[in-house]
C-alpha cells in the first residue's frame, strides 16, 4: 500500500440482516403448482387456458416464427359468426387492439375459431332445456391443458438433396450487390433514355 497506509476494511456488518434470500423460492413453486392443480379441477372439463390467435413474431429476424397471441380480433369472430361478448363466455381470448393486416393470418385464425367451435359442447343454464346427449357428451368430455386447438407452423422443411452444376455457379453475393445497385440507379438510367430519346426526336424534325 502507498505511503504505508493501514487497511481499514469492514467486515463485521452483519449483512445477513440486510440481503435479499430466497429460500422460500421452492416452497412457492409447489404452491402455484398446487393452485393450477386445484384451478383446473374446480373448471373441469373446461380447458385450463383460454382459447388464443396464431400470429407471427414481430421484425424481420422473428417473423417466420409462429406463436400462440393475446386474443382475436372483432373482424375475426365476425368471420367466424361469433359475437366479442359471446367469446367471452366460452373460453375465446377477444383483443380489441390487434388488426388484421393480412388474409391469410385472417383465415388461419377463422379456421382456429371453426375447429374450436366444433369441439365446444355448451349446456344451457336451464336444466330443463338440456338434452341427455348433450349431457353425456358434457361427461365423457376430457380436459385439455394448454390451448384447445394446438399452434402448428405449416413450415414444411425440403428434404436434403445434391447441390446442382448451375447453383455452384452462381454468386449470391454478386447477384444481390448488382441488384442494390439497379435499384439505386434504375432512376438515373430511365432519365438518361428518355434524354437520348428526345434528343434523337429533335434532330429528326
Amino acid at each position: 500500500m502507498q505511503n504505508k497506509q493501514l487497511p481499514n476494511t469492514h467486515f463485521r456488518k452483519e449483512w445477513d440482516l440486510r440481503v435479499r434470500t430466497w429460500f422460500n423460492q421452492p416452497g412457492r413453486k409447489l404452491r402455484r403448482r398446487r393452485a393450477r392443480v386445484a384451478k383446473a379441477a374446480q373448471i373441469a372439463p373446461r380447458p385450463t387456458e383460454l382459447l388464443r390467435p396464431a400470429v407471427r413474431c414481430p421484425t424481420v429476424k422473428y417473423n417466420r416464427k409462429v406463436r400462440v397471441g393475446r386474443g382475436f380480433t372483432f373482424e375475426e369472430l365476425k368471420a367466424a359468426g361469433i359475437t366479442a361478448k359471446y367469446a367471452a363466455t366460452v373460453g375465446i381470448a377477444v383483443d380489441h387492439r390487434r388488426r388484421n393486416r393480412s388474409e391469410e393470418s385472417l383465415a388461419l385464425n377463422v379456421q382456429r375459431l371453426k375447429a374450436y367451435q366444433a369441439k365446444l359442447i355448451v349446456l344451457p343454464r336451464n336444466p330443463k332445456q338440456r338434452t341427455a346427449e348433450a349431457v353425456e357428451a358434457y361427461k365423457a368430455a376430457a380436459q385439455t391443458s394448454g390451448q384447445a386447438v394446438p399452434v402448428c407452423d405449416g413450415y414444411v422443411a425440403e428434404a436434403p438433396r445434391a447441390v446442382t452444376a448451375e447453383e455452384k455457379k452462381s454468386r449470391a453475393f454478386v447477384t444481390l450487390r448488382q441488384a442494390r445497385g439497379v435499384q439505386k440507379s434504375v432512376g438515373k438510367v430511365q432519365k438518361r433514355i428518355a434524354f437520348i430519346k428526345e434528343k434523337k426526336e429533335n434532330a429528326k424534325k
